[in-house]
């Protein structure tokens, strides 16, 4: 996407609008951003979305603890994992919006801010009732940070060389998960659960400091172009909201797996926390490695719903053997889960980007749509995985949520073919409209 595949011509070239976002993080007009601060901006928007992932995930290893605190149990679990994907689907399409008007840069710092002052509030709860509100919260500044920020991080780099970045950005969440269920093993013992919540939140809080003077106030700068009235082409393209529902399936297995492997391998299998909290990690930080893979071939091939059907289909296959199995299985079976959803998420990220429907300063508020469909959608699946367990067993739970991953998949009939796109041959200016995109 640098310039155009090999053997293609263009037909037509747009001169950038002024205030438009260009390909290299900065309004048209004022220049691309040097090398080096397109590298310190990518790494400290990595930093944020590891240390953000780890507020996610910090959760999980406390809920016994929790529970133990305020008599609560699988359920109510349930009810404090929804309370925060609601919160993230809520904002997703406003997070969207801000965006547009405001830039990315500036509405993805101030969700990250919000974020980390909600994870400190959260360990000073007195009630459950005032933690499920904390992190209903959170999950608002969660959205404000993310579909912003991996606009940004696209804005950064030529078309043609997006797929790298924008998946080892999508799949740095895998590494601050792993580190908010390791983290919050190793903390509850000398801190309580708490102090575990309270840790995450000061560090995102540290962390979004330095992005306020490490970001260039230039990346990804708001547009000052003219817009068409009426609803943003984004969310009336048919390929947003065909990825939306497809993988709400997948959305709420990962953050079931997520919440709950913790208290189903203490209560079913009487594994020490510590054990369980380092199984948990098998399920989200493989996908660490999925995303660098799913990213360049969502760049490099046209079949994406074959990518999807396999890597998720993977995925909800070896979920469903987690009642049958023991340790080692159970790990092995989180490694090629956490892999497959890595692929699909770091794919689903860089889609944007090729559809020639979608305005460039629209690819932000394109992601919160889809987002807020799979988090909203997500809570009702992990709510109901809560039920179920609760209702019956963890067993039959495990099952209802393999089913539920694959069973949303049929709204990848809706998704377009997207073209296949050649290597970059150095930054454009423009976006071409010929279907070398």
């Amino acid at each position: 996407m640098g310039g155009w595949a090999e053997g293609a011509a263009p037909a037509t070239v747009r001169r950038p609008r002024r205030g438009a976002i260009d390909p290299v993080g900065t309004t048209a007009g004022s220049g691309p951003l040097p090398s080096g601060a397109v590298r310190r901006a990518t790494v400290v928007l990595i930093a944020l979305r590891v240390v953000y992932a780890y507020n996610w995930y910090n959760i999980g290893p406390a809920l016994p603890a929790i529970g133990s605190a305020f008599a609560v149990g699988p359920a109510e679990f349930g009810i404090l994992g929804a309370a925060f994907l609601v919160g993230a689907g809520a904002l997703q399409v406003p997070a969207g919006l801000l965006a547009r008007r405001w830039g990315p840069r500036r509405v993805s710092i101030l969700g990250a801010g919000l974020l980390a002052v909600a994870g400190i509030a959260s360990g000073f709860s007195p009630t459950y009732d005032a933690l499920v509100a904390f992190r209903l919260a959170a999950g608002c500044g969660a959205a404000l940070f993310f579909s912003p920020a991996i606009g940004l991080v696209a804005s950064l780099y030529p078309p043609g060389r997006r797929g790298l970045p924008v998946g080892t950005f999508s799949s740095a969440f895998s590494l601050g998960s792993a580190l908010g269920l390791l983290g919050t093993s190793l903390l509850i013992g000398p801190v309580g659960w708490r102090g575990s919540l309270e840790v995450g939140g000061v560090l995102l809080g540290v962390l979004t400091l330095v992005a306020l003077v490490a970001i260039p106030a230039s990346a990804g700068a708001a547009s000052t172009a003219p817009r068409t009235p009426g609803v943003p082409a984004s969310l009336r393209y048919r390929g947003v909201w065909a990825v939306g529902l497809a993988f709400i399936g997948i959305e709420g297995a990962t953050f079931a797996t997520g919440q709950f492997i913790v208290p189903w391998g203490e209560v079913v299998h009487d594994w020490a926390p510590l054990l369980a909290g380092l199984v948990a990690i098998a399920f989200v930080l493989p996908s660490l490695f999925g995303g660098p893979v799913g990213g360049p071939i969502a760049e490099r091939f046209r079949n994406h719903r074959t990518q999807f059907l396999l890597a998720v289909g993977m995925s909800a296959g070896v979920l469903a053997l987690l009642p049958f199995v023991g340790l080692a299985a159970v790990v092995a079976i989180g490694i090629v889960f956490a892999f497959g959803y890595g692929v699909v998420y770091a794919g689903m990220y860089v889609l944007p980007h090729f559809w020639k429907e979608v305005p460039g300063d629209e690819v932000p508020l394109a992601i919160g749509l889809f987002n807020a469909m799979q988090l909203a959608g997500g809570a009702a699946v992990l709510f109901l995985f809560g039920a179920v367990a609760a209702a019956t067993s963890y067993a039959l739970a495990w099952e209802v949520l393999a089913v539920l991953t694959v069973g949303t998949l049929v709204a990848l009939v809706a998704l377009p073919p997207t073209p296949a796109v050649g290597p970059a041959v150095g930054a454009s200016d423009a976006r071409p409209t010929a279907p070398a995109r």
